[in-house]
């Protein structure tokens, strides 16, 4: 059966409710879904549930994380994620383009004219992730796994283990809606989610039990 698309997620960590509630509603116009938090400590930990595609924060949020730190954190846990930096640059003390993850888009809210710049800039950052579309043909095979995040890698050990969707949502303790969009990405960043002569899940299974051996369920 084939795999349910995805809306691409957009989690905005802004402190200033106002701000936060404008971009979140013109990414929301714009067809991504969004998440809205206002602090780094409260985007870090949903991070993993909420599996963004791009990251759009502030960097003086009001105490630490700041903004920068919470985007370091970010790109080592979710290299995929795209970050973008919406910010006012003598506040925070920083030149533009300086002190964020390579291939990270800074805005000045001040410089701001219009949505459509700051949806600009957010296609823009991800236009910086590409997502593989194809597996790696040349030398190991195996190799295609070292692009899945520690979340990726999780979910493909539930699918290894013959687990439905709604199975790991049950384990995960998540949403049918966010596994399906978990399962996807993990897919097309193992370039099996493309072919129809591929059943992604048992491609995506053979090549976990090829690198690691057959899982063992715990508890």
């Amino acid at each position: 059966m084939k795999e349910a698309m995805w809306v691409r997620t957009a989690l905005v960590v802004e402190d200033q409710p106002l701000m936060r509630s404008l971009v979140a509603d013109a990414l929301r116009h714009a067809g991504f879904d969004v998440e809205e938090r206002s602090s780094a400590a409260a985007a870090l930990a949903d991070f993993d549930e909420i599996d963004p595609d791009v990251l759009m924060t502030d960097i003086d949020l009001g105490a630490r994380p700041n903004g920068l730190e919470m985007a370091t954190i970010v790109h080592a846990r979710a290299p995929h994620c795209a970050i973008v930096f919406l910010t006012n640059y003598p506040r925070a003390g920083i030149a533009p383009g300086e002190g964020g993850p390579a291939g990270s888009v800074f805005l000045d809210k001040v410089a701001l004219e219009s949505v459509e710049d700051l949806v600009g800039a957010v296609e823009s950052a991800l236009a910086e992730k590409p997502v593989p579309t194809g597996p790696v043909r040349e030398g190991n095979p195996d190799s295609v796994l070292d692009r899945l995040t520690r979340t990726q890698l999780d979910v493909l050990r539930c699918i290894a283990l013959g687990w439905s969707n709604a199975e790991i949502a049950r384990r995960r303790e998540s949403s049918v809606r966010s596994v399906e969009k978990m399962v996807t990405r993990t897919f097309d960043a193992l370039g099996v989610g493309h072919s129809p002569e591929l059943n992604p899940r048992v491609a995506a299974a053979q090549l976990y039990v090829r690198r690691f051996g057959m899982p063992v369920e715990i508890g």
